[in-house]
């Protein structure tokens, strides 16, 4: 198990606290899914400095997020650069708050869960697929934290074009790293036995959005490895499905009710032509529930700094969302209840159908309703457009938390030393070298 608290004050650190530190955080997808699971942040790491906003600006106003306001360390910067604990040149951790619950640095061994959702370009179906060869590529950065802190859980998603044959071979690399096998280096090309951190890959598998609750078809690959003392003779139980997907029109007739009201209830010809777009998008997106898909959205497409403002994603996303009656050539600008837009035109009254908002498309990505988002309209849909949904965050952390708890609940019956942790040996020299040349730190 990991390694007792600092302290026994017990105002300071428990033991029953599910501790998690996450890379690549976004504007909190994965973040919000692990706080509902049970765990408490201890830094989140994120380099674009309006989803570090988001980040902050949310843990500071909503009540929910206490724990995190006074504990937890929202870092805006290059994750290649973060330091979770003092390194041997004397450089000081980056978690401050943190250090301050723990009463002293992190430890190795300390940590609950480490997660993140490492940049998906290197492997997504609509680029290049350069894989390890990709630039953007921190699978070598996640695997020197985890070399470093050995956190009791690991949970890493990508998208679903990791599991494609064609990285059979750097899949084969990473598991190897955790777990001990035979793969071949991606950077030297040498076959090797590698010892691994002392995990077991309990799933590396693909989750579909739409199975639990979110209204949009967005699989996921995610990878789960629990430490081999932890998790012991016990396994991890893989979330299923919640029940039937909800639709497009579920998620939003009210809102887009909502929309409307202000035009509808000024009479006239205004609430003419609302009335007849409303009830135009009520009739699409009601009738796509029994066509296609049970009126799930396509994939959201949150898009990259080097191209353009944001809009819904390329001409078959843009078909897929003409059929749930809604425009994909832009977003709308934001919507405040009873407000009337002077981009009404182009906002709600097109022919093929009104705009998402940016806190619809949120909706569609399974965000709670108090969750804001910090920057400009097109700075929040990619925060949006780019995010690890929620509620499959949450599934995945509840199934991760249950293996930790019950681990606990065993050591508490069948103490045992915890100044050694089974299997944890120092890896290789060599291997941590390539990691650091890999991530290029």
């Amino acid at each position: 198990m990991g390694l007792q608290p600092h302290q026994e004050d017990p105002m300071g650190p428990s033991d029953d606290v599910l501790t998690s530190i996450e890379i690549c955080a976004g504007a909190g997808g994965q973040a919000i899914g692990l706080h509902e699971a049970g765990f408490k942040h201890l830094a989140l790491v994120e380099i674009d400095q309006y989803a570090a906003q988001t980040l902050r600006g949310n843990i500071e106003s909503l009540k929910e997020w206490s724990w995190e306001r006074d504990h937890c360390d929202v870092i805006s910067g290059d994750v290649n650069d973060f330091l979770p604990m003092p390194d041997g040149s004397h450089r000081a951790s980056h978690l401050v708050k943190a250090e301050k619950y723990l009463g002293g640095p992190l430890r190795r061994g300390e940590l609950g869960l480490l997660a993140g959702g490492v940049p998906c370009p290197p492997f997504s179906h609509a680029g290049k697929q350069l894989g390890k060869d990709d630039e953007r590529d921190l699978f070598p950065r996640m695997l020197q934290l985890v070399d470093e802190l050995r956190p009791e859980a690991v949970m890493i998603e990508n998208v679903r074009g990791i599991k494609d044959a064609k990285f059979a071979d750097y899949r084969t690399y990473i598991e190897a790293r955790l777990q001990g096998g035979r793969a071949q280096h991606p950077v030297t090309g040498i076959v090797g036995d590698f010892e691994g951190f002392g995990y077991k890959v309990c799933k590396w598998e693909v989750l579909e959005a739409s199975d639990f609750g979110v209204p949009q078809l967005r699989p996921r690959a995610v990878l789960v490895a629990i430490r081999k003392d932890v998790l012991g003779d016990s396994d991890l139980v893989w979330p299923t499905a919640t029940g039937s997907p909800t639709s497009v029109f579920q998620a939003l007739e009210k809102s887009m009710r909502l929309r409307y009201k202000p035009y509808i209830s000024k009479g006239g010809e205004w609430a003419d032509l609302a009335k007849k777009c409303l009830d135009r998008w009520l009739e699409r997106a009601e009738k796509a529930e029994i066509k296609k898909d049970f009126g799930v959205a396509p994939t959201l497409v949150g898009g990259s700094k080097k191209h353009g403002g944001a809009d819904l994603g390329p001409s078959r996303a843009k078909a897929a969302w003409a059929l749930l009656g809604v425009s994909g050539v832009g977003v709308a600008n934001t919507h405040e209840v009873g407000e009337i837009k002077n981009s009404q035109e182009r906002d709600l009254f097109r022919e093929g159908g009104p705009m998402l908002t940016v806190e619809q498309a949120a909706i569609i990505q399974g965000f709670p309703s108090n969750w804001k988002f910090s920057g400009g309209k097109t700075a929040q849909y990619r925060q949006v457009g780019n995010a690890f949904p929620p509620p499959v965050a949450s599934a995945v952390g509840k199934a991760i938390a249950d293996v930790l708890r019950a681990a606990r609940e065993r050591d508490r019956r069948t103490p045992v030393p915890a100044d050694v942790l089974p299997g944890q040996v120092a890896s290789a020299l060599a291997d941590s070298a390539d990691d650091r040349e890999s991530a290029r730190v």
